[in-house]
C-alpha cells in the first residue's frame, strides 16, 4: 500500500479558530466549540433499572471526545466523565459557538 505525504492530503476547511472541519456538527464538535461555557448537561441511564436514573451537572465543558464528554461542576469544582451515550441534551447561559451556516 503507498503512503501519502502529509503535506498532499487535502485539507477540510476549519471554522476560525478550531481546527474542526466545518462539515462535522456532531455533539462532540459542538461542545468543543463552546467550552468554559456554563450550563446544565442532562444524561440518563436507562439500562440500570434504578428508579432514579437522571443526573443534570452544572458546569462546564472541558473536553470532549467522539465518545465521551468531561464535564466541570460549577459549584464543587468535581469532575465527571460521561460516555456521550447517556448524554440528552444541554441547556446554556448564553449563545453557543456553531458552525457557519451556508444557504
Amino acid at each position: 500500500m503507498q503512503q501519502m505525504n502529509p503535506s498532499t492530503i487535502p485539507m477540510q476547511p476549519s471554522y476560525p479558530g478550531t481546527t474542526l472541519p466545518r462539515e462535522e456538527s456532531y455533539i462532540e464538535n459542538i461542545l468543543r466549540l463552546n467550552r468554559g461555557k456554563p450550563g446544565v448537561f442532562h444524561f440518563s441511564f436507562n439500562n440500570t433499572g434504578a428508579a432514579d436514573n437522571k443526573i443534570s451537572v452544572r458546569g462546564v465543558v472541558e473536553a470532549a471526545g467522539r465518545d465521551h464528554v468531561i464535564l466541570r461542576d460549577l459549584k464543587s469544582d468535581h469532575r465527571y466523565l460521561f460516555p456521550m451515550i447517556y448524554f440528552d441534551y444541554a441547556e446554556f447561559d448564553e449563545e453557543l459557538n456553531y458552525f457557519p451556516q451556508t444557504t
